[in-house]
């Protein structure tokens, strides 16, 4: 019965009360869609009354699109191989040539096919072959930007930002947004967060935060959780964390572990999003990935052990003869991002040593190990444990003794 009465209320004007008929069209209200009017004067002249159930009504439209449950995450599915790209962002590389978002295990796949054949490095997916210089990954990404797409466009805006041009990289995020890019959505919120580039404006941070999760961006659904949170909105913090959680997000599924020791999420609840956890994790595995997984595991430990040989095991100074930074070729190397996200659409792993601890990093854009010092030291390695000391400690222990 109340079905029939809203029905038939939308037939007509809810000021003036007409009917739609051929000479007189209604408008649908934006907000909460639930009325209709004749004009604009009557729109006018019915919104003091309508005014608080409009609000209500679109508040609760938001929400039923904001709680619903995304098919993935933001980065949706690997190109090649089908299966849900990983959520965590090095475990995939995006190409500049294509802007396409590649597993490790189809890169690692190729690159192993490459090898075997002795056959030039090409991108996996649009076979273009794989930029050498950050300049030609800058054409590239620029060649996209000028054909309005939006992956690039949100990869320039990163990048302006890195460099500190906060009105440039608003600008370009701004347009990446605009054609619906997710991430693009999410990096707005931190501008107006931290007020780079444009004023501080919490409406708009949450905004954008609320659209990325709408997109299935998981930290943009995480912070939004912990707003609530400190708003003690508990209820809407969980829903926002059980979302995440179902995705394969590891710290929502921590966060709702800590509600739950306190009673504030149900034992059904908890469980449940355990188990989605769990199958959403095991989507995102495949043989190809642990083979990669593992071959950036291997690697890195043979290079660490010969970082170590490059520096001096007492005061950790690089050996170098006359140059600050010294450089050794390690692109056997597979599994990491690039500079900004995979610029020349490569896996890279660089290291830097600054006097002697071992930082990772996870950008560059060319397959280096870089030892940095500034100063030069010669060394020798002691026969009686096999480890490399500079002259300058083996002095000052001459000395001592």
């Amino acid at each position: 019965m109340s079905s029939d009465l809203e029905a038939a209320a939308m037939m007509c004007c809810a000021s003036c009360g007409v009917a739609e008929v051929d000479e007189i069209k209604l408008r649908t209200c934006t907000a909460c869609k639930s009325v209709r009017y004749c004009g604009v004067k009557c729109q006018r002249d019915h919104r003091p009354k309508h005014t608080k159930t409009c609000k209500k009504r679109a508040a609760e439209l938001r929400d039923e699109v904001l709680f619903r449950q995304p098919e993935s995450s933001h980065l949706g599915d690997c190109p090649i191989c089908c299966l849900p790209l990983p959520i965590v962002k090095n475990k995939s590389t995006l190409y500049s040539c294509c802007s396409k978002r590649l597993c490790n295990g189809c890169e690692h796949a190729n690159w192993l096919r490459e090898i075997e054949g002795r056959l030039e490095e090409k991108c996996p997916f649009c076979r273009h072959p794989v930029p050498e210089t950050d300049q030609e990954a800058d054409i590239n990404i620029m060649k996209r930007v000028a054909a309005n797409d939006p992956v690039a466009m949100q990869e320039m805006g990163m990048e302006r930002y890195q460099e500190g041009d906060y009105e440039s990289s608003f600008e370009y995020l701004t347009k990446a947004a605009g054609l619906g890019f997710v991430a693009a959505h999410y990096n707005l919120s931190i501008l107006y967060r931290k007020g780079k580039g444009v004023e501080k404006d919490e409406k708009k941070e949450l905004y954008h935060l609320e659209e990325a999760a709408i997109g299935g961006h998981l930290d943009a659904r995480y912070n939004l959780g912990c707003h609530e949170e400190r708003k003690e909105k508990i209820e809407r913090a969980v829903k926002h964390w059980i979302i995440t959680a179902n995705l394969g997000c590891d710290y929502s599924i921590q966060a709702l572990k800590d509600f739950y020791a306190d009673g504030l999420v149900s034992k059904e609840d908890f469980a449940a999003a355990l188990r989605a956890h769990q199958a959403a994790v095991i989507a995102m595995k495949s043989p190809q990935r642990e083979a990669a997984e593992a071959a950036q595991e291997e690697a890195a430990t043979e290079n660490l052990e010969a970082a170590a040989m490059m520096c001096c095991a007492s005061c950790g100074v690089a050996e170098v003869d006359d140059l600050d930074i010294a450089v050794i070729n390690v692109s056997k190397i597979i599994g990491l991002n690039m500079k900004h996200r995979a610029k020349n659409g490569r896996l890279n792993y660089v290291k830097r040593i600054y006097l002697g601890s071992l930082k990772a990093a996870t950008w560059g854009t060319a397959d280096l190990f870089v030892a940095s010092s500034n100063r030069s030291r010669k060394s020798a390695m002691q026969s009686c444990c096999s480890k490399v000391i500079c002259n300058g400690c083996d002095y000052a222990n001459r000395l001592r003794d």
